[in-house]
């Protein structure tokens, strides 16, 4: 695959840059005139950061690396809070900036660290995750979790650009690969049908790190996410049924609440995979769609080694936790669902009747 370049229409246009041997293209994605740049990473991506360190030294930025934990425990306030204090440590000013190594925890925090020092700095994610290249690193979302929920505290917040290196994705457990497919099929299915013609016809070459088709899955899953993004920076166009950036939501109402109950021991891409198939579910009893689409989402899934059902006994706890789910209006739960491939819109209010009757579709002993 030949580099390509993704445009985000945000208030300040940025690109999403995808393809291999990418870290020398961060310094000037930094930008001229910068004197710092923190770079946050966990310990698992010492090495990157070490390239991207040496790289912004040869333009003539001075790197202070920021190590940072693993995954949602990097997430919290307290390590925000840290991060402050480097910076403030360091003399960090509005010229300088801020670049994120890692999955999609690491690039959240780095956002909002950015967003939030000195009232904004320039920032650029290098997101090293499937996960985190078609999801958290495009968009302008940042954020940490709080006990009371994921993702409750952030701010909106673009970054000067994106680098996805896809030589980061070799070394990837197959695991993650598969969670990271998750959000490139829910891509396929609210917006881009040949995603899932790409993965139904060979899901073994949608596992290959190293191959075109992965490659080209990652190109088409940012396109949509940055279409459906250009359109509605800051989510609020969903009105009644009709649907804006609630779109890339689709699968995460039932999706969150599984994670929130695991205390998070799936993986994103685990519990939005039986998040899609639910709302699939929700959608036929509603009317919206027919079985065979239903089946698609099951199939498709399961071929990828993605799990498609839960406990049957967690559907009351489930229920409390999507009522504070983000697309909630007060008591009403509102879910994205499809009014057929390539159609999503808003479910608003369903019947609880119906509800229960699309969770035991997916319900597991």
């Amino acid at each position: 695959m030949t580099v390509a370049s993704v445009r985000v229409s945000a208030d300040d246009p940025y690109d999403v840059v995808i393809g291999h041997h990418l870290h020398d293209r961060i310094p000037a994605l930094v930008g001229d005139g910068v004197r710092r740049a923190a770079v946050l990473h966990p310990p698992t991506m010492l090495d990157a950061a070490e390239r991207v360190a040496h790289a912004l030294t040869a333009a003539g930025i001075e790197p202070v690396k920021v190590d940072v934990p693993d995954g949602e425990a990097a997430k919290t306030a307290q390590v925000a809070a840290r991060c402050w204090s480097v910076l403030g440590s360091a003399g960090f000013t509005r010229s300088d900036a801020v670049v994120g190594i890692g999955g999609g925890s690491t690039t959240d925090l780095a956002g909002f660290v950015a967003a939030t020092w000195l009232r904004g700095v320039r920032l650029v994610t290098v997101p090293t995750t499937l996960l985190a290249m078609v999801d958290a690193a495009v968009g302008g979302k940042t954020g940490i979790n709080t006990p009371e929920g994921k993702n409750l505290v952030g701010a909106f917040y673009e970054p000067a650009g994106v680098i996805c290196d896809l030589d980061t994705l070799v070394s990837l457990p197959v695991p993650e690969l598969r969670s990271g497919l998750a959000e490139v099929v829910k891509c396929g299915f609210i917006a881009d049908p040949e995603i899932l013609t790409l993965v139904e016809t060979d899901p073994a070459a949608a596992l290959d790190p190293a191959g075109p088709v992965l490659a080209e899955l990652v190109r088409r899953a940012v396109q949509v996410k940055a279409t459906v993004v250009s359109a509605d920076l800051r989510e609020s166009t969903s009105v009644g049924t009709r649907v804006g950036r609630e779109a890339l939501n689709y699968g995460h109402t039932l999706g969150h609440a599984i994670e929130q109950h695991e205390q998070y021991r799936w993986r994103h891409g685990e519990a939005i995979s039986t998040g899609m198939v639910f709302v699939a579910e929700l959608a036929h009893r509603a009317g919206l769609i027919d079985h065979q689409l239903v089946a698609r989402h099951r199939d498709l899934l399961t071929g990828l080694g993605l799990p498609t059902t839960y406990r049957a006994d967690a559907y009351e706890d489930l229920r409390a936790l999507m009522a504070v789910d983000k697309k909630s209006r007060g008591a009403t739960l509102r879910f994205v669902v499809l009014h057929g491939l390539a159609r999503p819109a808003i479910l608003a209010g369903p019947e609880p009747e119906l509800l229960a009757a699309a969770y035991a579709a997916v319900s597991r002993a």
